[in-house]
C-alpha cells in the first residue's frame, strides 16, 4: 500500500497516510499517568498492604504495561499462585478459581535497564523466550542473580517496594504444596489474594 500511495499527488498521499496512521499512533502512545516518572501503586493483599514505586525512566514499556492492568482493575481479586520461600512470589494472572485472565499481549523485554533482581524488587515473569512477558509479575524474596541478564536475556525489574516489606516477607513464608488438580508445585495451601491494585496520586 505504501508504494501505491507514492504514485499519487503528495497532498492526497499525506492526507491518506495521516488519516490511517494517526489513530494507530495515538493508540500506541497512550500512557497511564505519563508525566509521573516514578508512579506508586498500592497493592492490597490478604496479608497486608504493599506499596511499590515504579521506574518509568528505566522501564517505560514495562511500567505502562503494568499500570494498564492496574487502572483497568485486571489485577483485582487475583492470587499469588506461585510462592517459593527465599526466591519469588508470583501473581497477576489467575483469579480465585485459578482461571487464567485475559492478556493484552506480550511486551518487549527491558531486562537490560540497569535494575537487578534483588530483594524487594518487582519484575515481570516470562517464558523461556525473551519477549513473552504480559501480565504476570513477581517479587524477589532474595538477591536472585540468576534472573539478571548476561549472556542470555533476564527478567525485567521495573520497580521496588517502598512500604510493606514485612508483608511480602510474610507472603514468602506461607505454606505451599503440590496441587494435583493444577499439576503445579509451590501453590499456597491457603490462597494469598491481591485484593485490589490502585495507582496512587502523583506526589
Amino acid at each position: 500500500m505504501k508504494l501505491s500511495l507514492l504514485k499519487r499527488p503528495f497532498i492526497t498521499a499525506f492526507i491518506l497516510i495521516f488519516s490511517i496512521s494517526a489513530p494507530i499512533f495515538a493508540k500506541k502512545n497512550i500512557a497511564i499517568d505519563p508525566d509521573n516518572l516514578f508512579p506508586k501503586v498500592k497493592l492490597q493483599t490478604s496479608k497486608g498492604v504493599i506499596i511499590v514505586e515504579l521506574d518509568r525512566v528505566k522501564a517505560p514499556i514495562t511500567v505502562d504495561n503494568f499500570l494498564t492492568y492496574v487502572v483497568s482493575g485486571e489485577y483485582n481479586n487475583t492470587v499469588f499462585h506461585r510462592i517459593i520461600a527465599g526466591f519469588i512470589a508470583q501473581g497477576g494472572a489467575y483469579d480465585k478459581d485459578f482461571t487464567l485472565k485475559k492478556s493484552n499481549g506480550d511486551i518487549v523485554n527491558e531486562s537490560g535497564n540497569g535494575w537487578k533482581n534483588v530483594t524487594g524488587t518487582i519484575a515481570m515473569a516470562k517464558e523461556m523466550r525473551p519477549h513473552t512477558a504480559n501480565r504476570q509479575f513477581f517479587f524477589n524474596l532474595a538477591d536472585n542473580k540468576t534472573l539478571d541478564p548476561g549472556r542470555k536475556w533476564g527478567y525485567a525489574v521495573f520497580g521496588s517496594i517502598v512500604e510493606g516489606e514485612e508483608v511480602i516477607e510474610a507472603i514468602g513464608k506461607v505454606k505451599t504444596h503440590y496441587d494435583e488438580a493444577l499439576g503445579w508445585e509451590d501453590v499456597p495451601v491457603t490462597p494469598v489474594f491481591l485484593i485490589k491494585a490502585t495507582l496512587l496520586p502523583a506526589e
